[in-house]
């Protein structure tokens, strides 16, 4: 099966190049993020057509995250798992896709250190693990992708010292992103690949993406059972080219069996 992640930054600006990107990619789990949708606005019917089950927690021109499946889709739940405080924005929705239980997040961005966001985002990554573990065990099948906001380390970013002082790599962060790996995730893409310099996402301001001047915040995090299947991950700069693009690229991990 083949897993993707998408920061789409608008799904109603972007919806032809998605489903063109479907077409030739052929991914049989998406998870999209910032469709910036309400639900009644959703083009379900258009992914319908092509094959694709879909699940859509949106909350109109913010934020909104989505799961699109032609393995199955089974079990929806938008918003964290009941028992959790539910966040006020639409920032996760799961479903069991295939077998494998999967969620879409758009974490928050954080906006600055002294920023009440901050604290925010990272109560929300507490809040995420929590949602994991009340929904499965480490032994299960899980993938948790989405925009993470986040740089997991310094190689994950063009230059550190350009961020330093400032979110995404923070202490702080890193310290709540790895609390998800110790409950039992792993860094799906960096089990193959661990060079600096891969990045998802580039400034559109000052050419940054030609410059090579992004950070790897897109993120495919998955359980021990799902990374022994993984064979293939890659980031597909190609999305990030041609006109009217997302800031985004989309993210893929392949999993035998």
């Amino acid at each position: 099966m083949r897993f993707a992640t998408w920061n789409v930054n608008s799904l109603k600006v972007r919806l032809p190049r998605v489903e063109e990107w479907l077409a030739e990619v052929q991914p049989d789990v998406l998870a999209m993020q910032e469709t910036k949708l309400a639900d009644d606005a959703f083009p379900g019917l258009a992914f319908q057509a092509m094959g694709y089950d879909s699940v859509h927690h949106g909350q109109g021109q913010w934020n909104g995250v989505a799961l699109l499946s032609r393995v199955g889709l089974e079990r929806p739940v938008y918003n964290f798992a009941p028992g959790i405080t539910p966040d006020h924005e639409a920032r996760i929705v799961s479903a069991t896709c295939g077998g494998v239980r999967v969620s879409s997040v758009y974490v928050p961005n954080g906006r600055s250190l002294d920023n009440d966001h901050y604290r925010y985002k990272l109560d929300w990554m507490a809040r995420l693990r929590e949602h994991v573990a009340a929904e499965s065990t480490p032994s299960d099948d899980v993938i948790v992708m989405g925009d993470f906001n986040i740089a997991p380390d310094d190689r994950d970013v063009w230059d550190a010292s350009a961020y330093e002082g400032g979110t995404h790599i923070s202490q702080p962060e890193r310290d709540v992103l790895g609390a998800l790996v110790d409950w039992g995730m792993v860094d799906l893409f960096r089990e193959q690949h661990d060079e600096a310099g891969l990045f998802s996402w580039w400034d559109y301001r000052n050419g940054d993406f030609h410059k090579g001047h992004g950070m790897r915040i897109d993120l495919v995090l998955g359980t021990a059972s799902t990374a022994q299947r993984c064979s293939f991950s890659i980031i597909d700069r190609n999305a990030r080219k041609r006109q009217q693009p997302s800031d985004h690229a989309p993210v893929l991990v392949d999993l035998d069996g």
